[in-house]
């Protein structure tokens, strides 16, 4: 991914609603939410001024004049720029055509899973279904209601995106619930032996890999071959 001037991804969609037409910025963010690009862009109406100073300050917009309506304060209303134009199509080429690797937080939580006693583990995994499926069913039935007033997919297509990627969250947890739950992952075995020595002997997980055929059994030979850090 390129180093942009300003890489924040609110900044992508600001240039992205100002070039269909000039917008103050809390237009912007209404316009924004009431799209629902929300639910793609994290909108934070707090940094969105200072996100605007710095796309000005790197040409990308600039103020076309300032405007009050009512007894409101003045807003200041701002265009896109050719360069920031060119910035836009630059980066929309690059979200649409090249993957990156990202952390999901998630997959994070899943790297130290045996930090967690196995059924700990069971009760948080189910706790995290519980939303994920519930946002699930909100996300369909959003899709079902824009579909029966025959509202362009192409104005939503993100959502789907959303939601396969819930949908795929959802059936990798729900399997991997029931693996722990019935022992049927792979070192479930020295997880729940681990977890017993520690709550039952107090012996740390640290000492237990210090002569893993003592406490796990001879199946657990193996890990007398790693080195010692990656223990």
């Amino acid at each position: 991914m390129a180093r942009r001037k300003v890489g924040n991804p609110l900044a992508f969609a600001v240039l992205g609603s100002l070039g269909e037409r000039p917008m103050h910025p809390y237009e912007i963010s209404t316009t924004l939410r009431a799209r629902g690009k929300d639910q793609s862009i994290k909108v934070n109406y707090g940094s969105l001024y200072s996100i605007v100073s710095s796309l000005e300050k790197h040409g990308f917009i600039e103020a076309l004049e300032t405007v009050r309506e009512g007894n409101r304060p003045e807003r200041t209303v701002y265009r896109i720029t050719d360069a920031g134009q060119a910035e836009f199509d630059d980066w929309l080429v690059e979200l649409v055509g090249t993957p990156t690797r990202e952390f999901h937080p998630l997959e994070a939580g899943l790297a130290y899973l045996p930090g967690l006693p196995p059924d700990r583990a069971v009760e948080l995994l189910e706790q995290r279904l519980v939303a994920v499926d519930g946002e699930i069913a909100d996300t369909v039935a959003m899709h079902e209601k824009m579909t029966a007033i025959e509202f362009p997919r192409i104005f939503w297509v993100e959502s789907e995106f959303r939601l396969a990627l819930l949908r795929a969250e959802s059936a990798y947890v729900h399997q991997l619930v029931e693996e722990i739950r019935s022992d049927r992952l792979g070192g479930s075995n020295f997880w729940r032996m681990a977890w017993k020595h520690y709550l039952e002997e107090g012996i740390s997980p640290a000492e237990q890999l210090k002569d893993p055929v003592k406490y796990f059994g001879q199946e657990f030979a193996w890990m007398q071959a790693m080195p010692p850090e990656a223990r």
